[in-house]
């Protein structure tokens, strides 16, 4: 552990240089979780609190979370279990609803304990999971850079979510608990084949030179030409695009690389959500052919000086005639 709590202390003091915030840890009660907990109990004791969000989707969950609160009880750390009727979206997967739900209660959480961060555990082999499953889903570069050590952890929320353990593998994690003696949770849908990211871990098992230290290393190669791309497009942007009224727009366009294209018509579009699939590929073409296109609420035009976006009118209301 002393050479995994050393450099889990570097990255945290690099992601949270404020020695004295209060850092609350999602804590499941599985190994992951409980690692982070103990390392960050280690790294900076007496501002740490933990949470556990009971989903309620097993009946064990309940006694998961008592017995989390015990552990933290045992290291002199403030926990709370989290709790709230829920229904899954039926649009989403029921891991990605019960995330939703998971993060929305730890926001709310975390506002009220005047705590600005949020530590999860995900680690090095997430980090090549979910390369693997978004190259399995044809993303696009921003997809591929994978999980980012830092972000807001809802859209407009003030608490920041962070991720100390992206470069640290499962098995680190592991021997941290063992060493501890802690029993940690097994959770039986970590083996469930139904989800894709349960069927990503088994592929990674199960064929060696899908070595996830080499996968997380490309992720953090994505990231790099990821930011070297926004940097390009944000000097492009300077000189390119121009604000001809309150909501409306002018892209030069001429000479760009597409990707860098893309990147420009999206800030064109906003502050509309982005488009899904290839729909933007196909605005761009549309575009390219000197046609009027539209997307979303967003209708652009192709004229002599550039591309022109601007709200689409409102569609007048169908009358009935009777």
């Amino acid at each position: 552990m002393p050479n995994t709590l050393d450099h889990f202390t570097q990255t945290l003091n690099a992601l949270i240089p404020n020695e004295t915030a209060m850092l609350t840890i999602a804590v499941s009660g599985g190994p992951d979780s409980l690692a982070l907990l103990l390392l960050a109990q280690t790294a900076r004791p007496g501002h740490i609190q933990a949470a556990t969000v009971d989903h309620a989707l097993r009946a064990e969950s309940a006694h998961e979370a008592a017995e989390v609160g015990r552990i933290c009880a045992a290291q002199e750390i403030p926990h709370a279990t989290l709790t709230e009727a829920w229904h899954p979206d039926p649009h989403q997967g029921l891991q990605a609803a019960a995330r939703a739900h998971r993060y929305r209660l730890l926001d709310a959480h975390c506002q009220a304990n005047a705590s600005p961060y949020l530590l999860t555990a995900h680690h090095r082999d997430d980090q090549a999971e979910t390369l693997l499953l978004r190259l399995a889903r044809g993303a696009g570069l921003t997809g591929l850079t994978g999980v980012r050590a830092t972000r807001p952890l809802l859209p407009g929320s003030p608490v920041t979510l962070v991720r100390p353990l992206l470069d640290t593998p499962k098995s680190d994690l592991i021997a941290i608990v063992a060493a501890a003696g802690l029993d940690p949770v097994a959770d039986p849908s970590n083996h469930d084949l139904r989800h894709d990211r349960t069927r990503a871990r088994a592929l990674l098992a199960a064929t060696p030179w899908l070595n996830p230290a080499r996968l997380a290393a490309t992720a953090a190669h994505l990231t790099a030409a990821e930011t070297a791309l926004a940097w390009a497009a944000d000097r492009e942007a300077a000189t390119r695009i121009r604000l001809l009224a309150p909501n409306e727009r002018l892209l030069d366009p001429t000479d760009l690389p597409h990707e860098l294209r893309r990147r420009l018509v999206l800030r064109c579009l906003e502050p509309g959500p982005p488009p899904r699939g290839d729909a933007l590929d196909r605005l761009i073409a549309s575009l390219d052919a000197g046609e009027t296109a539209m997307l979303g609420t967003t209708i652009a035009h192709a004229t002599p000086d550039g591309w022109t976006f601007r709200p689409a009118p409102p569609r007048r209301p169908v009358r009935n005639p009777l």
